[in-house]
């Protein structure tokens, strides 16, 4: 049996998924030019997904979409087929356009490897940072914990995003960096269920690991972030299957 579709939400990419109402409720996201179109509409479309103004499992219709991000539908069009060769979508014969649900095994599969790349991250982090690397740490710290004690879930998964990638840009390894930003979307997409009710054991974690990489504790640091980023992976499991027997 086919899904039922669903109503596109509008509101602005940053609004919480509480406030969100219809694409004719509210002021399009038009795309930014010189940008190529296509890569635009494209980035757009992944942004949407990834912070769940497009929910798994939701019907995507062209002409919503392209009245929504103020572009013909043929850039779309386009998108939207790259998307599915990307698994960010699913399209299906006579029936149109649906976000991804992704499975379990998937989602299992992507937060195992990117826990085997973080704590090498972790790791070479320790080794490399300086006092000024470390005053930075502290700095995005302070947004993560500033945004979860105002609840503000969108800027918490930016925030937990740009602690992270700050932890890859210390590491000082170019193919590592390469192999965590292949994931790091998809990694944000999982993520965002759960920021909220992760953030306090999460944001704990992450104070721990800042001072283990402040102290040049290699060691620590990559046992700090094996346990933090399995306790992500758990949660984003506890999670489904709350939602499943609700």
């Amino acid at each position: 049996m086919s899904e039922p579709a669903t109503p596109f939400p509008g509101g602005a990419v940053n609004r919480r998924r509480a406030s969100r109402g219809t694409l004719g409720e509210a002021a399009g996201r038009k795309v930014e030019r010189p940008a190529p179109l296509r890569q635009a509409v494209y980035e757009a479309l992944i942004e949407l997904i990834v912070n769940r103004t497009l929910q798994p499992g939701q019907h995507l219709v062209e002409i919503e979409l392209a009245e929504y991000l103020g572009v013909s539908r043929q850039p779309v069009r386009e998108a939207l087929q790259r998307l599915q060769t990307e698994g960010w979508v699913d399209l299906r014969p006579a029936q149109g356009a649906f976000v991804h649900t992704p499975t379990e095994e998937e989602a299992d599969q992507l937060l195992s490897v990117r826990g085997v790349l973080e704590t090498y991250s972790a790791q070479l982090a320790a080794e490399h940072a300086t006092p000024s690397d470390v005053d930075r740490l502290w700095h995005l710290q302070a947004d993560g914990v500033d945004a979860l004690n105002n609840r503000d879930v969108d800027r918490l998964v930016t925030a937990n995003a740009n602690l992270h990638s700050f932890i890859t840009t210390l590491a000082g390894n170019a193919v590592l960096s390469e192999l965590i930003g292949m994931v790091d979307r998809r990694v944000r997409w999982y993520y965002t269920p759960i920021a909220q009710p992760r953030g306090e054991d999460a944001w704990g974690e992450h104070e721990q690991l800042i001072e283990a990489i402040a102290a040049g504790d290699a060691e620590q640091a990559s046992r700090i972030m094996t346990v933090h980023t399995e306790r992500t992976r758990l949660a984003y499991h506890k999670e489904r299957q709350a939602q499943a027997s609700s």
